[in-house]
């Protein structure tokens, strides 16, 4: 059934969102263009976001974007508006924008962005003409985006314009899955069963995310692929095990063991006390390479961001 927005995505929230440093984009503003702070630290030559640590992303010629302002899920950790902008299937029918139109505002708003630093103090002038010609697109900033139903076009016209790409989904479509190829496809994966899964993220789509884990393994060596585990003190730093059986069903190249940041809207959920520290996340990464060698499936420690709580795992023995 196609997905339909809630009457809940209103003019105030968008207001909201505004002010938060989202910019919509497109004729019917179902998607977002926003700059980060790691873009404003790579402008001046202050550093780079573990994104170019790990993988080589320069943060200054990186769109964070996004197709779907809506998300099918609701989970706990999350620091964006989600409740704002949920998914149910009795309200009018979403209006989606073409590809090529997204592809083309997206870039023109983030030049139009970029702008407004070059009389910044600190900013290196060949690095912001660099910014004026993004090569990489996230497509990762809020909500969900295989809900975009031409998410494979959206991909496909980026790459026609010489950029990259990464796609950061929750798992709940696996069907999009199977279609796309982006330069580097993330599944989030939060849980080590059920359980866990529908208590973080008040939704019914565990089987659909098993298949989406299957659907990854049949993409190795077509798309980089990872498994991002957000971890959540209390809730599910839990059962490396089972998270190391998900894991080898998916046999991603990498997997990134992160913080949950309490930030945004998570604040309104969670605890400042359900954020854990690196020291406890390296741990848990080393449960989890532990787990996986027990299982047949090394894993092997390669980097980490103490900055962003992360620990990145890979099945080649070494970072890109």
């Amino acid at each position: 059934m196609e997905p339909r927005a809630t009457s809940s995505s209103s003019e105030e929230t968008v207001r909201t969102l505004e002010k938060q440093g989202y910019h919509l984009i497109g004729t019917h503003r179902h998607s977002a263009v926003k700059t980060c702070l790691w873009l404003r630290k790579s402008l001046r030559g202050e550093g780079n976001c573990y994104k170019g640590k790990f993988y080589g992303i320069h943060a200054h010629r990186c769109i964070q974007m996004t197709p779907s302002l809506f998300c099918n899920q609701r989970c706990s950790h999350c620091w964006r508006p989600l409740e704002a902008f949920t998914i149910d299937t009795d309200e009018a029918s979403i209006h989606w924008d073409p590809p090529g139109e997204l592809v083309e505002a997206s870039i023109a708003e983030q030049r139009r962005l970029i702008s407004g630093f070059k009389g910044f103090q600190g900013v290196l002038q060949e690095t912001f003409k660099e910014a004026f010609n993004p090569k990489h697109a996230a497509i990762s900033l809020i909500g969900e985006p295989t809900l975009y139903p031409a998410l494979k076009e959206l991909i496909q016209e980026y790459h026609a314009r010489g950029m990259t790409t990464f796609v950061v989904t929750n798992g709940t479509n696996p069907q999009v899955i199977r279609e796309i190829r982006p330069y580097q496809l993330y599944v989030s994966l939060n849980a080590p069963d059920e359980a866990i899964y529908a208590s973080i993220s008040h939704a019914s789509y565990w089987s659909r995310i098993q298949d989406s884990l299957e659907e990854l393994r049949r993409l190795k060596g077509q798309t980089r692929t990872v498994i991002r585990i957000t971890c959540i003190a209390s809730l599910n730093m839990t059962n490396p095990r089972g998270y190391a059986e998900l894991v080898a069903r998916a046999r991603p190249d990498y997997i990134e063991v992160k913080a949950y940041m309490h930030l945004g809207y998570s604040r309104k959920r969670l605890e400042r006390s359900a954020m854990p520290s690196h020291a406890r996340v390296n741990a848990f990464a080393h449960e989890l390479e532990e787990a996986l060698t027990a299982l047949g499936f090394p894993y092997a420690i390669v980097d980490e961001s103490e900055i962003s709580r992360v620990v990145l795992l890979s099945s080649g023995g070494s970072s890109c």
